[in-house]
């Protein structure tokens, strides 16, 4: 017994951490990919508006648009992932989404962006909640919100690292008489279909089936992940029509919708907007400028999760950074100054991403796996319509005022409500592990 008690967190410890070398990088990687080919048309708009006669209306309406195919195909998508295999579905979405990138390429006017953009959403549906589900498989709730965390800072990265692209891009690049925003989509696509391929020989789909674990490491992780499952289904054993009924899910997708809102309501105009705050800066410079407040969210994030995983508290630590949020836009919404207006912005994004981590922790303490694939895929399917809500509303607030200052408001009122909506959860709805030691 005494050598087994020695032995066993050992084992532990190396199995984390194979699994989190293994796993965590590379989806973080795809992720980055995903991220980029979603909302570089933001930083296609400096010029891509002007060129094909576009509205600051329709703009909106052209990202938003994305998310309703998305919305449509969502959890179908993850129930076929959960079926089929991790590998070969999400090689399948990844090289689909990169077809359609692609092809964006030679869109002439709105109408082709509205079908492009939906089908991208339809080609990209099942991705996220996928990913979401998949790191479930390999993770204990104790692990999940770091390793959502890690994953999940690749939408700081995949602005961090895109934005200067994306521009300099546009600036510089101008084969063939084309323009540069037009090769933008082509060489910001073609990454995502050999990421694809890439996939297929690279992802493992269960512990069972990893060469790379021994199997001592194996039989440890089946174990412990086998515990936390059997926890749950002692509680309740929902099926997939319960999930589709559960209130909780439902509660939990409306407080993800108000988050994304906020999300993407920055992330498709956030370009424009410091633009227009210095209506000096080449588009190059924007791209440069753009990185600092997902810099500084992206550090927020990886931080806030730990915290939340050192502590085991889900709530608190989901309620609070949207409130940040929404104080950054307020704040920014009130100044003209450029230098405090990018700090602002900085403050809102590290709270919205700060979010993410704790938030998505939480469908694993009360759904099984096979629940959790629907659940999980409901949350994110509703929740994304705030991805088109976002967008669009501020390219009519913008339309209609001529200013950013409603638009600001507008998206700081909902991630003030994802704060009281997170915070209206009840402790008691949600299972606590006690060997897992969480806290809602």
């Amino acid at each position: 017994m005494n050598q087994e008690q020695t032995v066993q967190p050992s084992v532990g410890e190396r199995t984390v951490r194979k699994v989190m070398r293994r796993i965590i990088p590379f989806i973080f990687l795809l992720y980055i990919v995903a991220f980029m080919d979603r909302v570089n048309l933001g930083y296609a708009a400096l010029e891509m508006n002007q060129a094909l006669g576009l509205s600051a209306e329709v703009f909106g309406l052209v990202s938003g648009i994305f998310f309703i195919g998305y919305f449509l195909f969502e959890i179908p998508s993850n129930i076929l992932m959960h079926r089929i295999g991790a590998r070969i579905w999400i090689a399948r979405i990844i090289v689909s989404w990169g077809l359609v990138v692609i092809v964006t390429a030679w869109a002439q006017n709105a109408m082709h962006l509205y079908v492009l953009r939906f089908l991208l959403g339809v080609a990209e549906a099942g991705f996220f909640p996928g990913i979401i589900l998949y790191i479930t498989y390999w993770f204990r709730a104790r692990e999940q919100a770091r390793a959502f965390a890690l994953f999940m800072t690749a939408l700081a990265a995949s602005n961090i690292i895109g934005a200067p692209i994306s521009t300099w891009i546009m600036d510089n690049i101008n084969w063939f008489g084309m323009p540069g925003w037009r090769w933008m989509f082509i060489l910001e696509g073609i990454p995502a279909v050999i990421c694809g391929v890439v996939t297929y020989f690279y992802l493992t789909d269960r512990p069972d089936d990893a060469h790379w674990l021994t199997a001592e490491e194996k039989q440890w992780l089946n174990a412990e992940l086998a515990r936390e499952q059997m926890a749950k289904q002692h509680q309740k054993r929902y099926t997939t029509k319960d999930v589709l009924a559960n209130p909780r899910v439902w509660h939990l997708a409306l407080i993800y919708f108000t988050l994304v809102v906020g999300l993407y309501g920055i992330g498709f105009w956030m370009p424009t907007i410091i633009k227009l705050l210095s209506g000096k800066l080449t588009n190059t410079q924007v791209g440069l400028v753009t990185m600092i407040p997902y810099v500084i969210g992206g550090l927020a994030m990886i931080a806030w999760a730990r915290r939340s995983d050192r502590t085991g508290e889900r709530r608190m630590h989901a309620a609070i950074p949207p409130a940040v949020g929404a104080l950054g836009l307020i704040i920014c919404a009130f100044t003209d100054d450029p230098y405090l207006s990018v700090l602002m912005m900085g403050v809102a994004t590290a709270g919205i991403y700060s979010f993410f981590g704790p938030f998505w922790a939480l469908p694993a303490l009360f759904l099984s796996e096979e629940a959790a694939a629907v659940g999980i895929a409901l949350i994110n399917s509703i929740g994304n319509l705030g991805g088109f809500l976002g967008p669009y509303a501020l390219g009519y607030l913008n339309e209609a005022t001529g200013s950013m200052t409603a638009s600001l408001f507008f998206l700081s009122g909902f991630l003030l409500l994802c704060s009281l909506l997170t915070l209206a959860i009840k402790r008691q709805t949600l299972v606590q592990h006690p060997e897992t030691k969480m806290k809602v």
